[in-house]
């Protein structure tokens, strides 16, 4: 759909995954393999920096006491100070990310986690040594024992978990990042909501309004021409909070078809607070759609391929028009309030705040 024909009128109120290994910095040329290293597991003067060892009859001189002695962590063969943080010796060499079961390791105890031992083609990329099947049992023992914050404590996030229960949290973490709601396009930007708010009005041009009702009018002058696109978005502030109302047009099975649907900036706990309507007719007609917003967690595909909005048939929408059908002129209008409780517990409509 040529988004050049769209005429948008805006009247007053009417009231994370693994990175690949490529996508990461080079620090420097690695061999063949032209895998990146992070800087703390640069090899020394050429060699590979090797776990240090336990003194004799400790963890035993094969690879697994080479592997437990790294685990430990803790002091050097002569008793010395700690050569490195047990944190430091979870983290994969190649991707910087933390290592979980199973952690594999070479035969001069080099480890990597087991995502990137298949980039790897099976080879070290420390040392350069076929990395086989042996696994670092003591490494994966003493990261039982550790409780790490959420990776999003920057975010705000104050959760301290298990080492095994991180990731499971960070996946459904309230502070993670939200990715940009944008849907003209595949935009890979994620941030929080004031930062997406600023990245949707200076860099995708994104109409932003105040207040809670709205009186929008679309216009496009061919409609027999519909595809699989984005019309339109614009952003509310109400209730010191951000929406995004969306209009499409797309195929539905064999049926084209408008569709509009509003999503909340914010979590789907949060969103569930929030009521909205939206209404378009003509000719004596309307149809009208109340619902409660989605949050932007879940994608816009998502939320459209669920239907979960106003749907009007281009039938519908031409004799909505008017005139000889030969273009479309959709009016909606629509609301967001939020429910409050009196102190009788009865639900109350709050139009604005």
């Amino acid at each position: 759909m040529d988004m050049d024909s769209v005429e948008c009128l805006s009247l007053p109120d009417a009231a994370m995954d693994v990175d690949d290994v490529d996508g990461h910095p080079h620090h420097g040329h690695h061999g063949h393999l032209g895998l990146p290293l992070h800087p703390a597991h640069l090899p020394s003067s050429g060699a590979g920096r090797a776990f240090p060892k336990v003194n004799a009859g400790g963890g035993g001189a094969g690879p697994a006491g080479a592997g437990a002695a790294g685990a430990a962590g803790a002091a050097g063969a002569g008793g010395g100070p700690p050569a490195t943080s047990v944190h430091e010796l979870l983290e994969c060499p190649v991707c910087t990310n933390s290592m979980f079961p199973p952690i594999h390791q070479c035969q001069n105890g080099h480890t990597l986690c087991s995502t990137c031992k298949a980039r790897v083609h099976n080879r070290c990329p420390t040392c350069r040594q076929e990395l086989g099947d042996i696994r670092c049992l003591a490494l994966e023992k003493v990261a039982e024992s550790l409780e790490l914050p959420c990776k999003y404590c920057s975010l705000g996030c104050p959760e301290i978990f298990p080492y095994y229960s991180k990731i499971k949290h960070e996946a459904q973490c309230s502070f993670r990042p939200y990715n940009c709601p944008y849907a003209g396009s595949e935009c890979a930007v994620a941030g929080d909501i004031p930062f997406l708010v600023a990245h949707l009005r200076d860099d995708h041009k994104v109409d932003m309004h105040s207040g809670c009702t709205f009186n929008h009018r679309y216009v496009k002058s061919n409609p027999r021409e519909v595809e699989n696109a984005t019309w339109m978005l614009t952003v509310f502030h109400c209730f010191g909070q951000y929406f995004c109302l969306h209009f499409e047009a797309f195929q539905l099975a064999m049926a084209p078809v408008y569709m509009a649907f509003l999503r909340f900036m914010g979590d789907e706990n949060e969103a569930r607070n929030y009521t909205y309507s939206l209404e378009v007719g003509g000719n004596g007609r309307k149809m009208v759609w109340e619902g409660t917003p989605r949050s932007i967690r879940d994608s816009h595909r998502k939320v459209r391929d669920s239907h979960d909005g106003l749907i009007i048939q281009r039938n519908m929408a031409l004799f909505f028009s008017g005139g000889d059908r030969k273009e479309l002129k959709l009016r909606v209008t629509g609301r967001i309030w939020k429910e409050q409780t009196n102190p009788d517990g009865a639900c109350i409509p709050n139009l604005c705040s």
